[in-house]
């Protein structure tokens, strides 16, 4: 980060704009600049090269720092102008009226075919102008157009006519639009000029073709700012570099055409194809690209580093590639570290979006089913749920059928489903529906009219025989009086913890209230009104503190893994996920029941606890239920692996935190310090799981934990090498308990229910009062989100959810 004060070093510029620049432009001194207003936006261009993959020069860093060390602002200001004049395309003035004209840059008239390529705009501003810098093109139109385009198919943008136009006049619009533009205005660049009386903006130029292309651009601040004369437009002619095509040859681990995730940065560590508005498949916001077998990019000739992966349950492969003026094939084979599918475990991701958050609404309102897929593929996730929410939910709805969107995908699946998120009780925590016969709550077509009471959609729900719980489930759990305020107050050794969170967010807010309640099923008969509690992608201490005071209370909620993708994180799909034991071929229908039943455990895929059983009972078999006449001694045994690079991480950046597009590099990115013991701090409340955290110092080690009603009652480590083990453990069993295996931060079974003398799980009478309490605050919250009509239904389901956590807490004799 650069230092708004000059008396700390610039330490964030880094790399090298690669095409050749001319002369340096004459620099400005500084008595006619803000310098310090330049030094926080050369820190901007600086983050947003680097994003857009295109970053300044170590040489340049080198400069910047001495900059900043300077105590003359004449001499800062000169070597910054130094250091961004050599990249500016053009020089712009405003004169103290306003008005804008524009003079040549010395960077160089050089791009490379479909790549982006970010250029600078150096701006003296004597108006002290605020306004939208805005630039155009008679030769820029769209990548795409709204009217023309149906669902992208294609890897290579559309440039067509919006309505019918004779043939000549369409291949005339064609030929013409060669180039596509746009002023990067995203954080951390601002939408408007700063005002200062020297700045720099950054102009982002893509090519559709190769060769010589000219290009008149059209400066200005606004309605009347043209300078007169056409002294606010340039003509440039770009000599555009033809790109290479790379064809893949993708595996999968059994050497059958797959799907791939590709990470490709050339010798300056930019990416490519660059992030900068990639259209579907391809996603802007992800680093990486998936490509199927016999699938191609385009690449100029150069050196370039490719990482392949296929989900984390594959070894990466990294690649130094030389790519000529000829067509290239290069082959990559998926290897495998452990296969949970083997041993009958099917990973899925229960929250997924194609629409929303990091998505883009144009030409469609979020993407296909088939660009879904390809990322599910690519991930090696064999199930994936796209829940259908709040934006673009009348578009997107078009897309939900009983049946999965699998095409020619096998072994993996897509299907569509509800989150209740924007719209309905969405305000009183979110809920996740899955396997829905029906997509559309009775008495409309969109989203205006569903229920502000939670209890009622799942009632819709269950009817239809629906699978439900809470997705994002530790937010809205912070605890007032914590660390910092809007956190958990939670740190090592504190789960689950007692102090009574706020209930105000989007998790598992009502969910202590309906956890109590049964409601109809397709025949009639009584089920639970709620399933499971999603986890692996909030704060896991916020989670599992929810988890385990609802199972100390005799209740039987399954633990769920999910991403929230492209929402909490957009870096893949399947960063939290459920590993269901399923029989058979590959079924939604069966894969939602077992996640409902506990037939399965929740990972982040580096960590993996498989066949977990207690005296023989298998995990997810028979109620989940060992019964005992009486109390004694049972064994505890599970298979486990996990896999870690051999030395921690230290300093270096283990995790970045989620990139969402309003807040794409800040806050800035938390290193990892491993400990002797997992630290569940204020500063892990948004990461998504990760075995990182659970790595013990110095080594490769990271601890498999038996929980019994919440408490760690026996720890063993093991090498995080990929080996699968057997563990087993003597565990004393004194009343009728829960009891799971975990890895912290990465990986958590469901529990097996051990039942002495036939009597419920009464773990804790401080969870049911706990419960208590929360329920008593969730109302205090959230009443007035209920709608009116609602009120009554509203206070009788708090009233029952009361009572029913009084009566267990009566019949605990367990603090």
């Amino acid at each position: 980060m650069i230092s708004l004060s000059r008396g700390f070093a610039i330490a964030a510029l880094a790399g090298s704009l690669a095409f050749p620049v001319r002369a340096a432009t004459s620099v400005i001194g500084g008595a006619d600049v803000d310098v310090q207003p330049l030094l926080v936006n050369a820190r901007q261009i600086s983050d947003a090269l680097a994003y857009l993959g295109a970053p300044l020069s170590e040489a340049g860093q080198r400069r910047l720092a001495a900059a900043a060390q300077l105590a003359s602002d004449d001499e800062a200001a000169r070597e910054i102008q130094a250091v961004l004049d050599p990249h500016c395309l053009a020089l712009l003035e405003v004169n103290p009226e306003g008005r804008v004209k524009v003079a040549e840059g010395p960077a160089a008239r050089t791009l490379v075919q479909e790549a982006w390529r970010p250029v600078l705009v150096k701006v003296r501003n004597e108006a002290g102008s605020t306004a939208v810098l805005n630039v155009a093109s008679q030769e820029a139109g769209p990548v795409y157009d709204k009217e023309y385009c149906g669902p992208q198919q294609s890897l290579t943008p559309v440039f067509a006519p919006a309505v019918p136009v004779a043939p000549a006049a369409v291949a005339a619009r064609i030929r013409d639009r060669w180039l596509n533009l746009e002023v990067y205005r995203r954080p951390p660049m601002s939408a408007r000029l700063g005002g200062a009386r020297l700045e720099y903006a950054i102009l982002c130029l893509q090519s559709r073709d190769a060769g010589r292309r000219a290009a008149t651009f059209s400066f200005d601040l606004g309605q009347g700012t043209q300078d007169l004369g056409f002294r606010s437009e340039l003509t440039l002619v770009f000599a555009v570099v033809p790109a290479t095509p790379v064809r893949l040859r993708v595996r999968d681990d059994r050497g059958a055409p797959g799907m791939g995730a590709f990470v490709i940065r050339d010798a300056a560590n930019r990416l490519y194809p660059s992030p900068f508005k990639r259209i579907a498949p391809d996603f802007f916001f992800q680093p990486q690209v998936y490509r199927a077998d016999n699938e191609t990019v385009l690449l100029a000739p150069g050196e370039y580093t490719m990482e392949f992966t296929r989900g984390p349950e594959s070894l990466k492969e990294t690649r130094r590639v030389s790519v000529g003026s000829e067509p290239l094939t290069l082959e990559f084979q998926a290897r495998r570290w452990i296969d949970p599918a083997a041993f009958g475990y099917v990973s899925g991701d229960h929250h997924i979006h194609a629409a929303g958050c990091a998505h883009y609404t144009d030409p469609t309102q979020g993407v296909a089913p088939a660009d879904m897929l390809r990322q599910i593929q690519g991930e090696d996730l064999k199930v994936g749920a796209v829940l259908t929410w709040g934006p673009c939910f009348d578009y997107q709805k078009q897309f939900f059928t009983r049946g999965p969107h699998q095409g020619d995908a096998p072994p993996h699946l897509l299907r569509y489903d509800i989150e209740v998120s924007g719209f309905g009780s969405h305000r009183a925590g979110h809920l996740c529906l899955l396997r829905l016969k029906e997509d559309n709550f009775p008495g409309g077509d969109s989203i205006a009219h569903w229920p502000t009471l939670g209890l009622e959609i799942l009632r819709w729900a269950k009817r239809q025989g629906a699978v439900c719980g809470s997705p994002h489930s530790g937010f809205g759990l912070q605890v007032q009086g914590g660390p910092r305020e809007g956190t958990p107050a939670v740190f090592a050794g504190e789960i689950p913890f007692l102090q009574v969170p706020v209930f105000s967010g989007i998790g598992a807010i009502e969910y202590l209230v309906d956890l109590t309640h049964e409601l109809p099923g397709p025949e009639g008969k009584p089920v639970p009104a709620i399933d499971f509690l999603s986890g692996g992608n909030s704060n896991e201490a916020a989670v599992l503190t929810m988890w385990y005071h609802s199972l100390n209370c005799g209740f039987r909620p399954r633990l769920a893994g999910e991403s929230d993708f492209p929402c909490i994180t957009d870096e893949r799909v399947g960063q939290g996920r459920t590993y269901v034991r399923c029989a058979g071929p590959l079924n939604y229908e069966d894969w939602c029941a077992g996640l409902a039943e506990g037939r399965g455990y929740v990972s982040d895929g580096l960590g993996h606890l498989i066949d977990f059983r207690v005296d023989g009972q298998l995990m997810g078999e028979g109620a989940s239920e060992l019964r005992l006449e009486h109390p004694r001694r049972v064994k505890v045994v599970v298979n486990t692996a996990a896999l870690l690079e051999t030395s921690p991480p230290h300093e270096r950046l283990a995790w970045l935190p989620d990139k969402r597009s309003d807040t794409r590099l800040h806050p800035p990115p938390v290193a990892l310090t491993p400990t002797r013991q997992p630290v569940y701090s204020a500063d892990a409340v948004q990461l998504p799981w990760h075995l990182e955290r659970a790595r013990v110092a110095h080594t490769r080690r990271v601890p498999v934990e038996v929980v019994v009603n919440g408490a760690v009652v026996a720890r063993r480590e093991i090498e995080a090498d990929g080996e699968l083990r057997q563990l087993e453990f003597d565990v004393l069993i004194a009343r009728s308990s829960w009891v799971a295996v975990r890895i912290p931060a990465s990986a958590h079974t469901n529990p097996i229910f051990v039942l002495v003398g036939e009597k419920p799980v009464r773990a804790s009478r401080r969870s049911a009062q706990w419960c208590l309490a929360g329920v008593d605050q969730c109302w205090l919250r959230n009443e007035r989100f209920y709608a009116e009509p609602e009120k009554a239904a509203a206070r009788a389901a708090y009233e029952h959810a009361r009572q029913a956590y009084a009566r267990i807490a009566a019949e605990s004799d367990v603090d």
